[in-house]
């Protein structure tokens, strides 16, 4: 039976179930621990898909994007996974459904940020059919990859100390690498300093992240304190991706060329799929 993006039903779930769909389903298979609200995606009664928002995890640097915006004027999209059974355009009409709980519910939240995560999975090719603005494109800085092996990790998971179990991996990758070069220790502690993992040799892994704006109040987006990018200019940039596959086009610049990064935030962005 063919099903169309009308008959998807989105609905609150319970965090167990999101987190299980999103480590099945998100090309990460990752959850993110601080997300507050989860809404699943459900076709004719199973869970395809899932959205979870929560708080940005640097939010002293996301929240001046907009001038005037509250603490908890704005959220984070911070996971956002389907599945392939789902019909065309369910997505985006997924993302609107979740926009207008938000207003129903959460007026007190003026606006949501995401970020695309160019490196590894996507450019954002959800968010610009889904009514967000694209405000900031830079070189990844936030998933390293190891010295050895394919093993890659978020910049976050290095630094934060509550990420114990990936600075573990990480470590028993520096002591490989201490092993058979030399000269590098993986050390205890938990600091914010990167510099153990780039001594062993951790490297940031090639590509862009992307970062985009939804404005769920219109009168928000007069109070924003960075430029809108044209579209147009991912291309540009050379920074598109679409299902981890990089796309290179002619005219488009190469990975030397200079990095548009408009305003703050962006830091420690959460890769989102696509």
């Amino acid at each position: 039976m063919a099903y169309s993006a009308k008959e998807i039903v989105v609905k609150p779930i319970g965090a167990a179930d999101a987190n299980r769909a999103i480590d099945r389903l998100h090309y990460s298979h990752a959850h993110v621990r601080n997300s507050q609200l989860h809404l699943g995606v459900f076709l004719a009664g199973r869970l395809e898909g899932v959205m979870q928002f929560g708080p940005s995890l640097d939010k002293r640097k996301i929240q001046p994007l907009v001038s005037g915006t509250g603490w908890n004027g704005f959220i984070e999209l911070n996971r956002l996974a389907f599945s392939d059974a789902l019909p065309r355009n369910s997505e985006s009409r997924a993302i609107g459904v979740a926009m207008r709980m938000l207003r129903a519910s959460a007026p007190h939240i003026k606006w949501v940020v995401s970020f695309a995560d160019g490196a590894q999975c996507g450019d954002g090719t959800i968010y610009r059919a889904s009514g967000f603005v694209l405000t900031g494109i830079k070189k990844n800085t936030s998933v390293w990859e190891a010295p050895e092996g394919d093993a890659r990790f978020s910049r976050i998971s290095l630094t934060d100390q509550r990420s114990t179990q990936k600075k573990r991996e990480a470590r028993e990758t520096i002591s490989r690498v201490t092993v058979t070069k030399g000269g590098h220790t993986a050390t205890g502690g938990g600091g914010a300093s990167m510099k153990q993992f780039i001594a062993a040799g951790f490297r940031p892994i090639a590509g862009f992240q992307l970062r985009y704006i939804y404005f769920l109040d219109a009168a928000c987006r007069e109070r924003l304190t960075v430029s809108v990018l044209p579209f147009a200019r991912i291309a540009e940039l050379g920074a598109e991706m679409y299902r981890g596959q990089k796309i290179i086009r002619a005219g488009s610049t190469d990975s030397g060329a200079p990095v548009v990064q408009t305003g703050g935030g962006g830091a420690h962005p959460t890769p989102a799929l696509l």
